[in-house]
């Protein structure tokens, strides 16, 4: 390849990278495959680079107080899993039938669904802070959390699960955005919060120690992020204010519509049902390794962040795939669905197999970031290379059980998940942890095994094509 060739395939890489960053109207039903696929996955995948740096920051942040503001973090997430389910179960509702309205070039009933989604899901989150911010030490003690934990940690917990409708709203207007094919924004929106969360971390958690305020230590973290958030909320507000979310809302669309609002739980309840049944499994696991010391559930705490921070990228993919799905649905094109979400797994699976062999490899390195302490490098490290084991298969399973819900189909990923989450995952956790004596490293095991089930079956339910007559 001459020169001048290598630089007019480098200039037409920018463009397309600048084009599929712009906020602008597009019709993912006619462009190429792999050029709608790049063009909608590219500005997920940010965003969701965006959202893991969250967990990452804060992660290295509350890392240097100690093994008990890392468990309490720990603690405190894995019941936020619960609320991420219900989050985004709504979001995966509104994003099939906004996507199946676009892809039927219907945008007043787009807009219509969009707006119900979000007083559906205000509803639902005020009634969680309430919860949150009068039980908050009742809560870390069911989750097996030492007395020590719950003292230090219950300001924290109170905080993110009391200001939950930032992270509630993040996702479902992100979802609106993604669902009408204008994902740049719902990145843009994570930037935004990110950034902010990046800058107020280290302000509010250790303070300005030479002005003599030492900060509010790990309940600083949960402040920092609820700020981020809510600002980012703020920001998607004002972007669908404007118009520009690819559908038609007015005023017309903010009364409340008792139909609207069932459709989308209708939709809802399967995508909140199938997060939630493997929440309450990274619940158990929790609770299991919580039985082995703080020390641990540190290590599997940090363990998961790096899975978690490196996962979510693919997420993004995931949800590019499920809007090409819902859209080629609505433009009655089933068969191009189909193409994209299987070329769209296909990438996703190359990449996570190279980030598992660098992660076994590189391990112990990779928890140092987070912490000094000798034993949870050694527990957190030897963790997320059992967990890494599985990472192609979590690639697929990704990509294809979202293709299902966007095809409006939430119920048969749902009995997916019970299976290799309840039927599987909690009866073999606790199997190899407790009665078999492997300790936490049984655990590890467990998920690594339940992940890789649950691409196995998503992928053998996606090729029997059901989904394809699926109306919503």
């Amino acid at each position: 390849m001459t020169v001048k060739e290598l630089k007019h395939k480098s200039n037409t890489v920018w463009s397309l990278v600048r084009e599929a960053l712009a906020t602008e109207e597009r019709d993912y039903t006619t462009l190429t495959l792999k050029r709608a696929v790049f063009m909608l996955s590219l500005p997920m995948i940010l965003e969701m680079v965006m959202e893991s740096a969250f967990a990452f920051f804060d992660a290295l942040y509350v890392g240097r107080i100690g093994s008990e503001a890392v468990a309490t973090v720990g603690l405190t997430e894995s019941m936020m899993f619960v609320l991420y389910s219900i989050g985004i179960g709504i979001s995966m509702g509104a994003t099939a039938l906004i996507a199946r309205r676009i892809g039927e070039k219907n945008k007043k009933d787009a807009g219509t669904a969009a707006i119900q989604a979000l007083w559906l899901t205000i509803l639902v989150s005020v009634i969680i802070s309430v919860i949150g911010i009068i039980y908050a030490p009742q809560l870390l003690a069911l989750m097996n959390a030492e007395q020590s934990v719950i003292d230090s940690g219950s300001g924290y917990t109170r905080i993110l699960i009391g200001g939950n409708l930032s992270v509630m709203l993040l996702f479902l207007i992100n979802a609106i955005f993604r669902g009408g094919g204008d994902a740049s924004i719902a990145m843009r929106t994570l930037v935004l919060a990110n950034l902010l969360n990046i800058a107020l971390d280290p302000l509010f958690i250790f303070g300005l120690p030479f002005l003599g305020w030492d900060g509010f230590g790990v309940e600083g973290a949960a402040i920092a992020t609820t700020i981020g958030r809510s600002l980012g909320v703020l920001y998607q507000i004002r972007m669908l204010s404007k118009g520009k979310a690819n559908m038609v809302i007015t005023r017309e669309n903010i009364i409340v519509r008792w139909a609207t609002i069932k459709s989308i739980l209708r939709i809802s309840l399967g995508g909140v049902g199938q997060f939630l049944i493997e929440s309450a499994s990274w619940i158990f696991i929790a609770r299991v390794v919580a039985r082995f010391g703080t020390e641990a559930t540190a290590g599997y705490t940090l363990a998961l962040r790096v899975v978690i921070t490196s996962i979510l990228p693919f997420f993004g993919m995931a949800n590019a795939a499920a809007t090409l799905v819902g859209q080629n649905l609505g433009a009655k094109q089933p068969e191009r669905a189909e193409k994209s979400a299987w070329f769209t797994a296909h990438i996703a699976g190359i990449c996570l197999a190279i980030l598992s062999v660098l992660y076994f490899t590189f391990a112990p390195q990779i928890i140092w970031i987070f912490t000094n302490e000798v034993e949870v490098i050694a527990l957190g490290s030897k963790y997320l290379r059992i967990i890494c084991v599985g990472y192609v298969f979590f690639a697929y399973g990704m990509v294809i059980s979202q293709s299902i819900n966007g095809a409006g189909d939430t119920a048969t990923p749902t009995w997916l998940n019970l299976v290799a989450f309840w039927a599987v995952q909690i009866p073999l956790a606790y199997g190899l942890s407790v009665l078999l004596d492997m300790g936490a490293e049984g655990a590890m095991w467990a998920i690594a095994v339940a992940f890789s089930l649950h691409a196995m079956l998503s992928m053998w339910v996606f090729k029997r094509g059901k989904w394809k007559l699926k109306e919503v």
